[in-house]
């Protein structure tokens, strides 16, 4: 099941050595290069690639409850727009940074591309930790930060979306401040919403959903039957939550789900739905569980399916080796370093990559976006008919890629979405 993994090369040929310290923006470009060695490309459009189009930083000024002012820095890094509107998330979180989101908007313009969705890549956020704002706070904060943002954002120009630190209700908030200030609502500038305002149903489930698709169609591809296939689940949030009780119904056995404080382990099998979900109530994994172990643990467990669903860079060059699965399926962005990766490679772990894996998200957006604009609903289930459909024609590319050249899934998935992009750019030319 191993796949052969050239040398990372920059655009000069140079051999770029990976670091485990290395920023989301230094893997992206890692990323481009690797995909761009195997495609004959213009030069000059992986260079325009390495960089964003804009990056905004704004000042937002709230006042806290007890009357205080206190100012949080935000940004938006709007990476590409050459197939379609910037597209990516906003998160609140205390480490949020410019580079972060420059790095994160290049993987979202990646992610787009596998897809095949009509978009470009962006992310932005604010350095905030949400936990410390009330609710009022919270919503001050937001409407005061679209606001700020209102000039580069809009339904046919950029729109944001939930991620870390932020929900359908942070959404419904910016929505609501951009529409007040145009004069008229605009469903269409955020997706991710909730249903009555014009989200999409299924949207909060769809990246682990996804997720589910994607493990069954590997396990397919393998010759493994999913009813005989284990799997464990680092992060029981709404991406582990919903891949895992998806992937139990459909007959396999989830022996593993974490949160925060630990996880449960059950060897014959989690009843995902009696364990609540982060959403449902937080960090109460280990409260339902008989046999706690670390999240470490999990990492290491023997079984067919490692499913990394919380943050980035848990699957590193110090643990790598010790990865018992025979796939990791990245339910989360970026879990896996540029290291980590190249050991799982040599030892035969098939690893499938977050921008094809933990897509549904953005593709159900897209289908939101779609909804919005036509101002026409969509049952859940034509929701899910269509993810699964462009979840199977993702699959199909990355496949016939994998299949061609010897490169990995990853490398596989960034060829597809490089070559779409580059296409378009060929297309569109450089202006003036």
């Amino acid at each position: 099941m191993a796949a052969q993994t050239d040398p990372l090369r920059d655009e000069s040929g140079d051999v770029v050595e990976p670091s485990e310290s290395e920023s989301a923006l230094e893997t992206a470009r890692r990323q481009l290069y690797q995909a761009a060695n195997h495609l004959d490309i213009d030069p000059s459009i992986v260079e325009r690639l390495k960089y964003p189009k804009k990056v905004h930083e704004v000042t937002v000024p709230i006042k806290r409850d007890d009357g205080t002012v206190e100012v949080f820095t935000a940004y938006r890094a709007q990476h590409d727009s050459v197939r379609g509107p910037f597209k990516g998330g906003l998160r609140y979180h205390p480490d949020v940074t410019r580079d972060e989101c420059v790095g994160l908007g290049m993987w979202m313009t990646w992610k787009c591309a596998v897809m095949d969705l009509p978009f470009g890549g962006a992310k932005g956020g604010i350095a905030v930790n949400p936990k410390g704002l009330s609710s009022a706070e919270n919503e001050r904060l937001t409407r005061r930060f679209a606001q700020e943002i209102r000039d580069v954002i809009g339904p046919n120009q950029d729109i944001p979306a939930p991620d870390m630190g932020t929900d359908p209700q942070t959404m419904a908030w910016l929505m609501d401040a951009y529409s007040m200030q145009e004069g008229e609502t605009t469903p269409g500038v955020v997706t991710g919403k909730p249903p009555v305002v014009g989200g999409s149903e299924g949207r909060e489930e769809a990246p682990g959903r996804s997720v589910a698709i994607v493990t069954k169609l590997a396990c397919e591809y393998y010759d493994r039957k999913l009813k005989e296939t284990t799997v464990a689940v680092q992060g029981y949030g709404s991406v582990g939550a919903n891949a895992a009780r998806l992937l139990d119904k459909w007959g396999a056995t989830v022996v593993a789900v974490s949160d925060v404080n630990g996880a449960m382990y059950e060897p014959e099998g989690v009843d995902t739905t009696a364990v609540p979900s982060h959403d449902e109530k937080p960090e109460a994994v280990t409260e339902y569980a008989d046999t706690v172990i670390s999240n470490v643990e999990l990492l290491t467990l023997d079984v067919d399916v490692l499913i990394p669903a919380a943050l980035g860079n848990v699957i590193t060059k110090e643990n790598a080796k010790t990865v018992a699965a025979d796939f990791v399926v990245e339910g989360a962005n970026g879990p896996t370093t540029s290291t980590a990766d190249s050991i799982l490679a040599e030892r035969g772990v098939v690893v499938i990559p977050d921008i094809l894996a933990n897509a549904g998200g953005v593709t159900v957006s897209y289908f939101e976006w779609l909804q919005d604009i036509n101002r026409r609903a969509w049952s859940i289930e034509r929701v899910n008919d269509e993810l699964e459909a462009e979840m199977h024609a993702a699959w199909d590319a990355v496949q016939s890629e994998f299949e061609q050249r010897d490169v990995t899934w990853r490398g596989a998935a960034y060829i597809v979405a490089l070559s779409r992009i580059a296409e378009a750019h060929e297309a569109r030319g450089l202006w003036p």
